[in-house]
């Protein structure tokens, strides 16, 4: 295959994809409607041109008929008179009459089969196009209802070209909100934590170092938990309890781990007489 022959093919396959994309096929419908409108009423036309002729040569007919009757009887009152010249010379121009309508008569039969003809070829055109309107309609009511049901079934899937970038303008607003929170969260952070300096109001070291200890011994208080949960370590300690209440436990303890070296005494029944 030559390169010009290539070529030449590529571009009608190309051509025949863009008018594929471009055709609306209640476009073409329509199209083909109005064309066989028109060839309808081409076929009417012609039906009334040749109905038109035919009735002119039915005039002229009628007319050489009338002037063949008019020789007749004239050629008979001349004989009544006895003018036989006047008789043969009616007769004469009678009998070029009858050949004149002898053609006019034969146009007559032909234009009348042709007008039947053009007659029959427009009740079965006007069929064929009655036909088409209402397959016409029919398609291009199926084709806008499988045109709206794909447009929905794109939508709601979104792979529809207007669906998909309101789906691209959601996705980047969804990202945007995302990092301006991670934003202000990692900011918060690095403000309690003193890394950055909150200019908004007077800062106060002593009470932001309480804060960063204050939040310590939750810290190890859930710590403990978890190891005593896990059998890593023994039960968590009470860190928060209150000064008073450990100072009564240190004291507390030392009595108790002397009581178990401390017997009690046995008591001795009551004798009479005891005590005086």
């Amino acid at each position: 295959m030559s390169v010009m022959k290539r070529m030449s093919m590529i571009f009608k396959s190309k051509a025949n994809k863009a008018l594929d994309r471009m055709e609306d096929p209640r476009e073409t419908l329509d199209y083909s409607y109005q064309r066989q409108l028109e060839m309808l009423q081409k076929v009417r036309r012609g039906v009334a041109d040749v109905a038109t002729s035919r009735k002119r040569l039915e005039l002229q007919i009628n007319q050489l008929e009338q002037q063949q009757n008019k020789l007749t009887e004239q050629g008979k009152k001349a004989l009544q008179v006895g003018r036989e010249d006047l008789a043969r010379e009616a007769l004469t121009r009678r009998a070029g009459l009858d050949g004149q309508l002898n053609d006019l008569r034969a146009q007559y039969q032909q234009l009348q089969g042709e007008e039947e003809k053009l007659t029959l070829a427009s009740q079965r055109l006007q069929a064929k196009v009655d036909s088409f309107r209402t397959r016409k309609e029919t398609i291009k009511a199926t084709y806008t209802a499988a045109e709206a049901q794909t447009k929905i079934n794109e939508a709601f899937s979104g792979i529809s070209e207007e669906m998909g970038d309101v789906g691209l303008a959601i996705q980047r607003a969804e990202e945007k909100t995302e990092n301006m929170k991670a934003r202000a969260g990692a900011i918060d952070e690095l403000l309690a934590s003193g890394a950055l300096e909150d200019y908004s109001g007077p800062r106060d070291d002593i009470q932001a170092e309480l804060d960063r200890m204050g939040s310590g011994p939750g810290v190890d208080l859930e710590l403990e938990q978890m190891k005593a949960e896990l059998g890593m370590g023994s039960a968590p300690k009470q860190l928060d309890a209150a000064p008073g209440q450990e100072a009564q436990g240190r004291q507390a303890a030392p009595q108790q781990q002397a009581a178990p070296h401390q017997q009690p005494q046995p008591q001795r029944p009551y004798q009479p007489g005891e005590g005086q």
